[in-house]
Order: structure tokens, then C-alpha cells, then sequence
């Protein structure tokens, strides 16, 4: 039966806390609007599990590890296990989808998991793109649209619901390109553990100032090796990505807190208010104080923050976003322009 997603809670790392099914049936539809969630997206996230996504209305663009796909109307994506992605769409975009465990389809240990199943986790397919205009991909979103039409009947029906996803995976191998992994088995894995264990150290400690030689020891990585992982799998730079992540956190403190903007803008890293409502304005496409009027008590709840003091004050003085941009070339990841 199809349940409706709520929003989209991860921990530290980008993992999805919510479960998707239980250990006796690990197996959940959802029906989604991206427009219902924050910034008409569904944010950054990963699980162990796999993903069908059916556009039903709409376009949508869907980020899967290094890729980005424009996904119109009609049209599908399949989401590979542990393969951090997001979906966002710039108007109205529903998709239903299915997540489920690989072991929903076969035992791990069966022949026909390490035969039909672990090929394709193990692959380098990231995702698959399946378009209604190319007639082997069409077979593959007919055998999804038939999982999703189950949702419709009133009763339970989880033996039919097995056997059509059984279905739609073999539909898969039979006329997707897997690619066939090329690189060592931890080689991505690995990238992606770098990647979250920044994402992590930016987010404990985004009210201070962070330079870019900071974060890259954290990883042993060079500062150029830093920015190229966040490019390739977030599609943005390390600054663009904090500054993200502060406005954010700021919504947050808006929605639930009567603090005043320039507080909260000083609670979040930056140091200067001013800087804080543009950019916030750029993000949100409202003032701070016009969120607050629309959202007051209805921000999902933030995870809690460990207590900290307010940020010291920025080194640089206050510029135009292009100035931000040379910062960041700089090397220098601060609370403002």
C-alpha cells in the first residue's frame, strides 16, 4: 500500500534514518510531491537500500553520486544501494517510488542473489535512466508501473508485490546497461566515506570559521582532491556547500525560535546580518522575517546541536557573492563575505 514520505531525516554521514519496511517485509512505496518539501527538493541522502522513482507528473532532476539527470514526464531513474542522491524539481513533480531491500528479492546467500542481485550492487551504475521513447527502457517502466498499480487495490497483497518486483529487476537485467564495475570494489566506496566524514566535520562545527586546508586534513586529502569529490558527487563547491548548510540550520531557528535575525545569523556562522538576508533570500526566495511569518512552529523539528559560543569574527570585510567566490579560491571557508 503506498504511504506518504515525510521529510527526509539523516544522520551525520547522509544516511537515511527512516527504515522502509521491516526486517519481515523490507519493502515500501511512497507516493511524493517534490514540492511539498523544503526547497522543492528531497535532500541529500543515502540508504542501504534500492530505489525505482516514476515521473508521474512534472520534471523532475534527480543527482545520483556523480551524475545529474532531467527526468520529464513519463519517464524513470533506478537508484543504486548506498549511492547518495537527491531529487528537486523547479514546479509541481510527483513520483511515486518504491525503496526495498536486495534481500526482498532473493536470500544473500542464494544463487540467485550472488547471481542476478550482487552483480548489479557491485556494478558501476550509480543509476539507470529509463525513458518511455526507447522501447527496451519502455518495457522496464511498464514492469514498474505494474508495481505501482498494486497500490491501488484496498487489501494487502505482498505475495504479488514480490513476484512483479521480481519481475521488473529481470526486466531490468534484461534490457538496462549495467556497467560492469572497473574500478577497485572500495575505490567509490571510499570516496564517498571521505566525502560524509567532511560533511559530518562541516556540520559539528559550521558556526566557526573552517578553512579549506582544515577540511582536507581531516580526510588526508588535497585541498584540490576536496573540492573535485564535492563537485563530482554534490555538484557544488565546499563553501557553496557550508553556506548551504548554515542558511539552513538558520531556517530552522526562525521557524522555531523567537530569536532575533541577527542572532540567529550570528548562531549560524555568519557575521554579518546583512550578508545572512540575502543570501537567505537567495535560497528561500523570502526575507528571513517573511519565512518566519510562513513557517512559525512548522519547520521539521532539527536534530539537537551541541551548545556552542558565537562564532569570532570574520576576517574579511563585506562584498558582492562574487568576492565570496574568490574567498573560496582562497581557500578560506568563513562566515561571510
Amino acid at each position: 500500500m503506498t504511504e506518504e514520505a515525510s521529510r527526509t531525516i539523516t544522520d551525520e554521514t547522509m544516511r537515511e534514518l527512516a527504515g522502509h519496511g521491516c526486517a519481515a517485509y523490507p519493502f515500501r512505496q511512497y507516493e511524493e510531491e517534490i514540492g511539498a518539501h523544503a526547497l522543492q527538493a528531497i535532500d541529500w541522502h543515502w540508504h542501504s537500500e534500492v530505489e525505482f522513482v516514476f515521473v508521474r507528473e512534472g520534471t523532475a532532476v534527480c543527482f545520483a553520486g556523480s551524475e545529474r539527470h532531467v527526468l520529464p514526464e513519463g519517464s524513470g531513474i533506478f537508484i543504486n544501494a548506498r549511492v547518495i542522491h537527491r531529487l528537486e524539481a523547479e514546479a509541481r513533480a510527483v513520483i511515486p517510488n518504491i525503496v526495498f531491500s536486495p534481500a526482498f528479492l532473493a536470500a544473500p546467500d542464494s544463487l540467485i542473489y550472488q547471481s542476478y542481485v550482487q552483480p548489479v550492487l557491485d556494478s558501476d551504475s550509480a543509476c539507470l535512466v529509463f525513458s518511455p521513447k526507447e522501447d527496451a527502457q519502455k518495457r522496464i517502466l511498464d514492469a514498474l508501473l505494474s508495481v505501482l498499480a498494486l497500490a491501488q487495490r484496498k487489501s494487502a497483497c505482498e505475495l504479488e508485490t514480490a513476484e512483479r518486483t521480481l519481475r521488473l529487476w529481470r526486466t531490468m537485467l534484461e534490457n538496462a546497461a549495467i556497467q560492469p564495475r572497473r574500478l577497485p570494489a572500495d575505490s567509490s566506496a571510499q570516496a564517498r566515506a571521505r566525502l560524509q566524514i567532511m560533511m559530518q566535520y562541516l556540520q559539528t562545527n559550521y558556526r566557526r570559521r573552517i578553512t579549506l586546508e582544515e577540511l582536507a586534513a581531516v580526510v588526508s586529502l588535497s585541498k584540490s582532491s576536496v573540492r573535485n569529490l564535492f563537485q563530482e558527487y554534490l555538484h557544488t563547491a565546499p563553501i557553496r556547500y557550508l553556506v548551504e548548510y548554515r542558511l539552513r540550520q538558520g531556517a530552522k531557528l526562525l521557524a522555531n525560535t523567537e530569536r532575533g535575525v541577527a542572532a540567529v545569523a550570528k548562531d549560524v556562522g555568519f557575521e554579518h546580518a546583512g550578508y545572512f538576508c540575502r543570501k537567505f533570500k537567495g535560497l528561500f526566495g523570502m526575507t528571513p522575517k517573511e519565512y518566519r511569518k510562513r513557517t512559525s512552529g512548522r519547520y521539521a523539528a532539527p536534530q539537537p546541536d551541541a551548545e556552542q559560543s558565537p562564532p569570532p569574527a570574520d576576517i574579511f570585510p563585506p562584498g558582492s557573492a562574487r568576492e565570496i567566490d574568490k574567498i573560496a579560491d582562497f581557500c578560506i571557508m568563513n562566515c561571510s563575505e
